[in-house]
């Protein structure tokens, strides 16, 4: 993949927020980019998760060797903590990401209904700003 500079510092950007977002509590994409001072780019930030892995490989190969193995990987950047802002885990089409994110979300204390949805009054997380 090959990206320009704006788009790796964006996508950079939208992973630090992400690895931010504390055990138990979730955030909306709109959040992400609200913190991010790009509010108008919600979207961005879903197609930043949703191409979380080949984003990532592009962005490893332009660090220095010793830095790539310390770098966010999709199992350990807690993608499933962000959801849509009216708290509902965003449908995949023909994937089953949408439950291993549920499941993921209640290995962590987090109560999603039938309905895939969390109670943002409750386990939500929405700083004014975060420094990275």
């Amino acid at each position: 993949m090959n990206l320009t500079d704006e788009s790796k510092n964006f996508h950079h950007g939208v992973y630090t927020v992400v690895s931010l977002i504390p055990y138990g509590h979730v955030t909306s994409y709109g959040h992400i980019a609200y913190l991010l001072n790009k509010p108008q780019n919600s979207r961005q930030v879903g197609s930043a998760l949703k191409h979380l892995s080949i984003v990532l490989q592009s962005l490893r190969q332009d660090l220095p060797e010793e830095e790539r193995q310390d770098y966010f990987t999709v199992d350990t950047l807690p993608w499933w903590r962000v959801l849509s802002s009216a708290g509902k885990i965003s449908p995949r089409g023909n994937s089953n990401a949408e439950y291993i994110q549920a499941i993921r979300l209640q290995e962590e204390g987090v109560a999603v209904s039938s309905g895939h949805k969390v109670d943002l009054d409750e386990y939500g997380w929405f700083p004014d700003e975060v420094d990275f």
